[in-house]
């Protein structure tokens, strides 16, 4: 083993047994015992990297460009772990664009999930909800008591509309139309959850399009719209 790499193992090992010393400190020289701990570990990660480079025989001019190479890795990944959370917004709001309904910004004010949408192009404000674990578009309506699936989505989310019985009578657009009481294990909206869900799944060819009715709506702390954008609060 090179006299090389045994410096720096020695070095490592100092300053563990530095930073165990002085655990209830806080401090070690001066440092914070985290900020120390990173001073130790840049250092070492140089000190490799510097070693690898002298003992590759290339030009200083070369050495000094993988160096610069290396260093503008090493800042982009600390610049994208330190705006993550930016990162992820923008992300969710060039997804937003590309599929209509997914939510604008996930995120948590004062401990509970809030979920952004986006209006889409029809006018009305989509979301893609997630039922028994079958992601569905529907169309947010306030207007509708409760939640109601096409026969379509019933069936992709695990109903059978074959066996529904459709004796119960809900007010549309269109008029009056016939529809079945199901439950749902579980709804997801983006970060909130709803488990064991009444909703209604209407009879054939009776809807064109899901709706997410107010009795998930009536379950948030609150919802507000403000020009083209619809926060959900948990």
């Amino acid at each position: 083993m090179s006299r090389g790499l045994w410096i720096i193992l020695g070095i490592i090992g100092v300053a563990l047994a530095m930073l165990i010393l002085n655990h209830s400190s806080g401090s070690t020289l001066g440092f914070a015992n985290d900020d120390f701990g990173q001073l130790i570990w840049l250092g070492v990660l140089g000190a490799v990297i510097g070693a690898g480079l002298l003992r590759s025989g290339r030009r200083f001019g070369e050495m000094f460009g993988t160096l610069g190479v290396w260093a503008v890795i090493v800042l982009g990944l600390i610049a994208g772990y330190q705006y993550r959370y930016e990162l992820q917004d923008f992300a969710s709001r060039v997804t937003a664009g590309l599929v209509p309904g997914s939510p604008l910004m996930l995120s948590v004010e004062d401990g509970r999930a809030t979920v952004t949408l986006d209006k889409a192009r029809s006018g009305h404000f989509e979301t893609l909800m997630t039922i028994n674990g079958k992601q569905i578009s529907a169309v947010v309506d306030t207007g509708a008591t409760s939640t109601v699936l096409t026969t379509e989505d019933a069936r992709a989310v695990g109903f059978d509309p074959e066996t529904l019985r459709y004796t119960v009578q809900v007010s549309t657009a269109n008029g009056t139309a016939s529809a079945s009481a199901v439950r749902a294990d579980e709804i997801a909206i983006g970060n909130i959850v709803r488990h064991d869900m009444p909703m209604l799944v209407a009879a054939p060819g009776a809807l064109q399009q899901s709706l997410l009715g107010m009795n998930f709506i009536g379950s948030l702390s609150g919802f507000d719209v403000r020009g083209d954008r619809m926060t959900l609060r948990d």
